[in-house]
């Protein structure tokens, strides 16, 4: 056999090897395009060549048409229902971005399917929905998970493993800051900024909207823990702009030995996201996604340094969603777990409860 029509052979042989020994792509479903972070989803999917975009669902044909054309996808994999879209497409997980009282609905539809799912932050409205999802979940055995934008934030993981390492003693207090000028003043989309300025949709304003990550936060430190009192008090301050939600809650967590102090806000005069770590011997700040300034007692000053970029699969809600279908990762206890978030709802029901009435709440034990 000539020497160029073996190498042609052998070359045609190791493709062939290649795709036959290659992971298959995760099939993938989008569920709503009324939440905005669905544009930062489909703007990051060309890099992510080991999931595949088998359908998406939205009853607006116009909002289909836009997405459609906007990210070059085929108007063949576009549905009215989640029901359609998941019978003609067979996903193994749905990525979830209705409002976040559409979230129930959409998992419950899932559910049946024994399709995975994935929601944006927060989980749910409700404690109430919150149990009902936990339910879902056990019931189907399947995943879901909340995706939460500082989850992915190394600056994060490394106050966590500071305090797991003992390097700042027993947590006293956590002090969690985030916020931006307002979902109406950065231009969020009109479908968006109805959901979000409206109760029945959202579950409440900025205290929902920005309180969960400091909220999620501070279950994932306190390893699970419920606090025993939850106190929160919102405000108004452009009721012109936000007529029927608060845009501004401050939630107080009292936990038998530490305290969450967590700040949500639409009236800040720039985007925030960070938070304060105290420890008994010591405390960490964190700075933005990847840096934290450090000092522990016998340090005059602070150090500062660039956290531990993240480990895959952990890096990343499509690297972390894959990983879960494919049976490397168990979510249990982290920020993106079921049994952390279903917390989350507790605790923000009880501060949507305590602004409302002015009273502290106090916790009780959840049912099992």
């Amino acid at each position: 056999m000539p020497l160029g029509l073996r190498r042609s052979l052998y070359l045609l042989i190791a493709l062939f090897t290649a795709a036959a020994t290659a992971p298959a792509q995760t099939r993938v479903a989008i569920v709503g395009l009324v939440h905005d972070h669905v544009s930062g989803f489909l703007a990051q999917l060309p890099k992510h060549t080991e999931v595949q975009l088998v359908g998406v669902s939205d009853p607006d044909g116009a909002l289909r048409q836009k997405f459609s054309e906007k990210y070059h996808l085929d108007p063949k994999i576009f549905f009215p229902t989640e029901e359609a879209m998941i019978a003609a497409t067979h996903p193994q997980a749905v990525l979830v971005y209705t409002s976040i009282a559409g979230h129930r609905p959409a998992i419950e539809i899932a559910a049946r399917h024994h399709i995975a799912v994935m929601v944006e932050k927060p989980l749910t409205i409700s404690l109430e929905d919150a149990l009902a999802i936990r339910k879902l979940s056990r019931e189907n055995n399947v995943p879901v998970l909340v995706n939460y934008e500082t989850t992915w934030y190394a600056s994060n993981k490394a106050a966590h493993d500071e305090l797991e390492a003992g390097k700042l003693g027993p947590l006293r207090k956590l002090v969690v800051h985030d916020g931006h000028r307002g979902p109406a003043e950065i231009g969020v989309p009109p479908q968006f900024l109805k959901i979000l300025t409206d109760p029945q949709l959202n579950g409440a304003g900025a205290l929902y909207d920005f309180g969960c990550y400091g909220v999620d936060l501070a279950t994932w430190l306190q390893h699970g823990e419920a606090p025993l009192t939850v106190t929160a008090v919102t405000q108004q301050l452009k009721p012109e702009k936000y007529p029927h939600v608060d845009d501004e809650g401050t939630i107080i967590l009292a936990y038998p030995h530490a305290q969450a102090i967590i700040q949500g806000s639409w009236n800040w005069p720039f985007d925030r996201k960070d938070m304060e770590v105290y420890g008994a011997t010591g405390s960490l700040m964190t700075i933005k996604s990847d840096r934290v300034r450090e000092r522990t007692q016998g340090e005059k000053e602070a150090t500062e340094r660039e956290a531990t970029p993240l480990a895959a699969p952990e890096d990343g809600s499509l690297d972390y969603l894959v990983a879960v279908l494919n049976g490397q990762l168990k979510p249990q206890g982290d920020l993106t777990a079921l049994d952390t978030n279903v917390v989350v709802m507790q605790i923000l029901d009880a501060a949507r409860t305590s602004a409302k009435t002015g009273r502290t709440v106090k916790l009780t034990p959840l049912p099992k």
